[in-house]
């Protein structure tokens, strides 16, 4: 959420700024400024009168110190009539700031000045690209046929269980999901991450805090009975461990991972886009999780970036690192790389993690601060980025190793797995 002193103190910037994440409603920016002048201004209203209410009050004990009890009923009087007063202004005051709020909520937080401008993922910028290109074998297949040659995934009885898009793993597929996990884990421990196992239920505030509230309502499945929503990634619970916290400075950086299953309903999700693991409903993702300091952000940022890259070169993985443009960014992000492999029997890019900057705009919601070296409170900077997403890890996978003799596996993953090969 945006801070309405930084909007006030740099409105045209503002505006300047959402027009590169294609924002059209650039009129809420003065709806904002004039509910924030209304508020203002009843509050001035409000504490004027509860100042004087409190100062005849004083009055009162010492008219009736001084044994002078008519003059101080007379007080007394005067003291209701303003109490009176003050409820009607309190209501309305109550309502401005939830109408104040509810407006907040709909803006999305400012591109960086590093955005590209662009309205498609045709706009997003290549930042470099590594790995080996695989050399398939004649015949190769997509891993939606290799899944049932080699009997590792079953969607038809995942149906059967659930639905479409939740897919049962079995045998070596489950195993191979196990090792990567334990394998992403690792990595991301031994770079100094704590690692945590988060709930996958979180109430309305937990996803309102990092902004998937009301921005992803649609894309979370959501049980109103006890109005808990499944978590879409675990950057949701992990990051609000920390909500309505003081953090001391000198233990900054926080640094933090998880493993959670993921559920999304990707709503409109049709075509061929959709085939195997390249898109489903429940999947298995590890996370990594960042608060800093604001002057530490930019590099926390490139550290993760270079993290997520060390990982995709352990898993010889051919990669592509993509700076998003304004259009193509979520709602809460001031800056995201995305990374993406090479399916090479499909012959498209699939994307397997998203690093990004939040700035202060998930601070701000969930009043995460630390008080610097000066005694002043300030919010800290929240980044996360996928380390790694599995569906499409496993595609890639599949396809880039698949050989006459079996899908060979990085050696990375051979101690993990038990094996060299499915």
């Amino acid at each position: 959420m945006l801070q309405i002193g930084y909007i006030r103190n740099n409105t045209e910037l503002v505006k300047k700024r959402l027009a590169v994440k294609n924002f059209t409603e650039l009129n809420l920016i003065d709806e904002i400024l004039d509910l924030d002048d209304e508020r203002k201004k009843l509050q001035h209203e409000f504490e004027t009168s509860q100042a004087k209410v409190n100062s005849i009050s004083r009055e009162i004990g010492q008219l009736m110190s001084k044994g002078l009890k008519e003059d101080a009923e007379n007080k007394k009087s005067e003291v209701a009539a303003l109490k009176s007063s003050l409820q009607p202004i309190n209501e309305k005051l109550v309502l401005l700031e939830k109408k104040l709020l509810d407006t907040l909520i709909l803006i999305p937080n400012l591109p960086s000045e590093k955005v590209p401008p662009g309205k498609t993922p045709e706009d997003n910028i290549v930042v470099r690209a590594g790995g080996t290109d695989p050399n398939l074998p004649g015949g190769s297949i997509p891993h939606w046929d290799l899944i049932k040659k080699y009997g590792i995934v079953d969607f038809e009885t995942g149906a059967k269980l659930t639905g479409s898009g939740f897919p049962l793993y079995k045998g070596k597929g489950a195993k191979l999901q196990r090792a990567l996990i334990q394998y992403f884990l690792d990595f991301n421990t031994a770079a100094g991450y704590t690692e945590y196992l988060p709930p996958l239920m979180v109430n309305e505030a937990t996803a309102y805090g990092t902004g998937q509230l009301p921005d992803k309502e649609g894309q979370m499945y959501y049980m109103p009975a006890d109005n808990f929503y499944l978590i879409p990634t675990a950057e949701v619970p992990v990051t609000n461990i920390y909500r309505d916290e003081i953090i001391k400075e000198s233990d900054l950086p926080i640094k933090m991972t998880a493993y959670t299953p993921c559920f999304r309903r990707e709503a409109g999700s049709f075509g061929k886009d959709v085939r195997g693991l390249n898109r489903v409903h429940q999947f298995d993702k590890v996370e990594i999780v960042q608060l800093v300091h604001p002057e530490k952000s930019d590099d926390a940022h490139e550290e993760m970036i270079s993290h997520v890259e060390r990982l995709l070169n352990n898993l010889e993985l051919p990669y592509r690192i993509l700076k998003l443009c304004g259009g193509d960014m979520s709602f809460a992000s001031a800056l995201t790389y995305d990374f993406e492999v090479f399916s090479a029997a499909q012959e498209k890019w699939l994307e397997v993690s998203s690093v990004s900057n939040f700035e202060v705009f998930q601070s701000n919601r969930m009043k995460i601060r630390f008080k610097d070296s000066n005694g002043k409170m300030q919010l800290v900077h929240t980044l996360n980025g996928s380390s790694l997403a599995l569906p499409r890890i496993v595609a890639s996978l599949l396809e880039n190793n698949q050989s006459a003799s079996g899908i060979q596996l990085p050696e990375v993953l051979h101690k993990y797995f038990g094996a060299s090969s499915l």
